[in-house]
C-alpha cells in the first residue's frame, strides 16, 4: 500500500474522496473509512467494513463518469466526531457523513449517506 495523504480536518474527506474516485483508486477510497465503516450504497442497501467498500468502489469505479467537487456545506463538531455534508450540484437532496477523528489526529468516515431518496408513498 503507496503512502497516501490523510485528511487532516474532516472537509479533506470529501476532496481526497474525488481525486482518489477519478483516479481510479478503489483501495485510496476504501482507506478513507474506519474498518468497521457502514454506507448506505448501493440505493437500498448498505455495504460494510472498509474490505467490502472497496470491492464496492472497484466494480463501481470503472463505469462511472468523472467526480465533480461540490463544495461544503458548513461541517458540525463535537469532540471527534463531525458530520460533513455536500449539496449535490444537481439539486436533488444530499449526501452526508459522519467521521470520527483517529488518535493520530486524521479523519476518517464512520457512517456515509452518499445520496438521500424520499421514500415511496
Amino acid at each position: 500500500m503507496s503512502e497516501r495523504e490523510k485528511a487532516l480536518r474532516p472537509e479533506d474527506l470529501t476532496r481526497l474522496f474525488v481525486e482518489r474516485a477519478n483516479a481510479k483508486d478503489a483501495e485510496g477510497l476504501a482507506l478513507l473509512y474506519e474498518e468497521d465503516a457502514v454506507m448506505a450504497y448501493p440505493p437500498g442497501s448498505q455495504t460494510v467494513g472498509r474490505a467490502a467498500i472497496q470491492r464496492l468502489w472497484t466494480q463501481l469505479l470503472p463505469k462511472m463518469p468523472r467526480f465533480e467537487p461540490e463544495p461544503p456545506l458548513p461541517t458540525l463538531i463535537s469532540g471527534d466526531l463531525a458530520l460533513t455534508s455536500t449539496p449535490p450540484k444537481d439539486g436533488a437532496g444530499a449526501r452526508a457523513q459522519v467521521v470520527r477523528r483517529q488518535p493520530d489526529g486524521t479523519w476518517l468516515r464512520v457512517l456515509d449517506q452518499p445520496e438521500f431518496n424520499r421514500p415511496a408513498s
